[in-house]
């Protein structure tokens, strides 16, 4: 009495509409002996109707709606059924402009202030002894500042994605995700922070032909366990603002790159600071306590190349996951050569402080779009398959900012937050005395044009970047983030130089550019 509306009630729940058929046509000869049909008899011995359901394609086919949609209320949308039409293809961002705004706003904030501390850090620090006779340390800092492109934004992206797909729901899951990535970038902090030093030797070499190998080996011990230490603290903050999110119904996608981006800058320079000055005090006296520092760190790389090699999700990336972040390194050290070269003239000794807000606003924002974008083409298949949600290549700006489709939609609502939320930093440094530039109108007029050009820059290069990435059989995940916020800081160094270049020549006095 009870399994025909049983069935009829699970035909409803998993949207498949099949027909109906007496267990005697399941049963003839003509289509082979298909089920038993006493499985199918009634209290009376007679036949019963009998449904064909396709449980387990619509069962998959729910679980990863659910996995797609950020908010409870959404995931109802996937229980409606259809009499002409099969179950529908998941849309991974069904997400209104305020609620991407809303979700964006307060980490996009809280990123923006951490830049603000980081300079407000650098501008203490400078003036440390490790600094001033250790020259080659502020060549460290841009390329160690950008490790939260490299490594924690894109360990960032990774994890949203895992997670907003459904590969992080149950226990093991989650913590095989969170072992193989947690071991993948100290593999990669303790190369790159490595690398990165000696790309400062070479720099500081360069110009005056100067070589110390004491300086040399302070500054691999310093650059080495900066990197580990950041990333691995980095690395636990975002394992966790990430499972929060999950439970809050918040895209992670939107939150976990900005704080990554908020505490990276932050965390990178005081631990650059802290360590290198201790080092540094060490260096007479006990000169042996470098070369150990840097043996150490790299001593242990063979115990996480082994445990990121054992977790299928990373192993591809311990393999071909270098030439972004390498490539990235050594673009962010040309905006770094930028900066060094200003700011080296008396003229233009105030754009320090500003340089650090300019790029991490911009990374951040950009970071958060190819995070989603990267997630919605995730949701179609794998990198390489053809797909109607990653049709085009080399998309035209109109496409990128004022079509209908999601990603266009957040395009518009990360951009407009770029004026507001400079004018917050802005204020932010002017109110605690930082710099040394005064905040006259045609100065927040120039550096407000500079920072919009440079996000417009951006999120058009990620729009086109994550699609090619995707259709050469590449995961964006990990290689279109590195890429971008290394551009960010080279972009926006350049317009913020050419600024106050120009700001010089006009005669803007008011604004004390130099003073």
């Amino acid at each position: 009495m009870s399994s025909k509306p049983e069935q009829k009630e699970t035909h409803q729940a998993n949207g498949a509409v099949v027909p109906i058929v007496p267990v005697d046509c399941l049963t003839s000869p003509d289509r082979g002996q298909l089920v038993e049909p006493s499985d199918f008899l009634g209290p009376d011995g007679n036949g019963v109707e009998v449904v064909a359901l396709e449980s387990r394609a619509n069962a998959k086919g729910v679980r990863e709606e659910d996995a797609l949609l950020e908010n409870g209320s959404q995931s109802n949308e996937s229980d409606d059924t259809s009499t002409d039409r099969g179950p529908e293809p998941a849309s991974p961002l069904k997400e209104t402009s305020f609620s991407i705004g809303l979700q964006v706003l307060f980490p996009f904030l809280l990123a923006g202030f951490g830049t603000v501390a980081a300079g407000m850090v650098l501008d203490i620090v400078q003036h440390w002894d490790v600094f001033k006779y250790v020259t080659e340390v502020f060549i460290l800092v841009p390329a160690l500042l950008g490790l939260k492109g490299n490594l924690e934004m894109t360990l960032a992206s990774r994890l949203s994605t895992a997670a907003n797909i459904g590969q992080m729901d149950t226990p093991k899951e989650l913590w095989r995700m969170i072992t193989g990535n947690m071991a993948l970038i100290q593999v990669q902090a303790t190369v790159v922070g490595f690398l990165a030093s000696i790309a400062a030797v070479v720099f500081g070499w360069i110009p005056d032909g100067h070589f110390s190998i004491d300086h040399a080996v302070l500054l691999c011990a310093s650059s080495v366990a900066t990197a580990f230490i950041a990333s691995l603290v980095l690395g636990m903050i975002m394992i966790g603002v990430i499972i929060g999110s999950r439970k809050m119904g918040i895209n992670p996608d939107n939150v976990a790159t900005p704080i990554a981006a908020s505490l990276g800058d932050l965390i990178t320079l005081a631990l650059l600071s802290g360590i290198s000055w201790g080092l540094y005090k060490e260096l007479e006296s006990k000169a042996y306590v470098n070369p150990l520092v840097c043996a150490f760190f790299i001593a242990l790389l063979p115990i996480w190349i082994i445990i990121a090699k054992k977790n299928a999700a990373t192993r591809e990336v311990l393999y071909s996951g270098w030439e972004p972040v390498i490539i990235a390194m050594a673009i962010s050290s040309v905006g770094g050569l930028i900066l060094d070269r200003t700011v080296s003239d008396p003229n233009f000794a105030g754009m320090a402080v500003f340089t650090p807000v300019i790029n991490g606003v911009g990374g951040n924002l950009v970071a958060v779009q190819a995070s989603r974008i990267s997630t919605y083409l995730h949701m179609s298949g794998m990198p390489g398959e053809s797909s109607e949600t990653a049709p085009r290549k080399c998309p035209s700006p109109c496409s990128t900012f004022f079509s209908s489709d999601v990603n266009s939609r957040s395009a518009r609502v990360l951009f407009l937050l770029v004026v507001p939320g400079h004018l917050v930093f802005l204020y932010t440094i002017s109110s605690m005395q930082g710099g040394h530039t005064t905040l006259t109108l045609i100065f927040i007029v120039f550096y407000m044009t500079a920072a919009l050009l440079q996000v417009l820059i951006l999120l058009y290069i990620a729009d086109w970047m994550v699609h090619w990435m995707w259709s050469r059989d590449l995961d964006p995940d990990n290689f279109s983030i590195p890429y971008l916020t290394a551009l960010g800081d080279l972009i926006g160094t350049g317009l913020l130089a050419l600024s106050f270049h120009i700001l010089w020549l006009i005669g803007d006095r008011d604004s004390d550019v130099g003073d």
